[in-house]
């Protein structure tokens, strides 16, 4: 089975950014992190313009599972996103 691409924004200190990506990689899926509290200048600018884009609120973890994007650590909602 292809899985769409997965990539998460998080924060270096969240706890629920830490639990979602131990549940991703427990499921074994690739994906990507970006830690936005560990930016700096235009590069912090950048992602949070790329989290804003598809969560307004700017909250974390946002989770972004092919076509659809998760706010918060949703574990059925995640799983559900990825087909498991």
């Amino acid at each position: 089975m292809v899985r769409p691409p997965v990539k998460i924004y998080t924060l270096s200190t969240c706890g629920h950014c830490k639990a979602t990506k131990g549940l991703l990689e427990d499921c074994e899926v690739k994906f990507e992190f970006t830690d936005v509290d560990l930016l700096e200048g235009e590069e912090r600018a950048a992602a949070l313009e790329e989290v804003r884009k598809v969560n307004p609120n700017c909250s974390f973890p946002t989770i972004i599972i092919g076509n659809t994007v998760i706010v918060g650590h949703r574990e059925d909602e995640i799983r559900a996103a990825l087909g498991l």
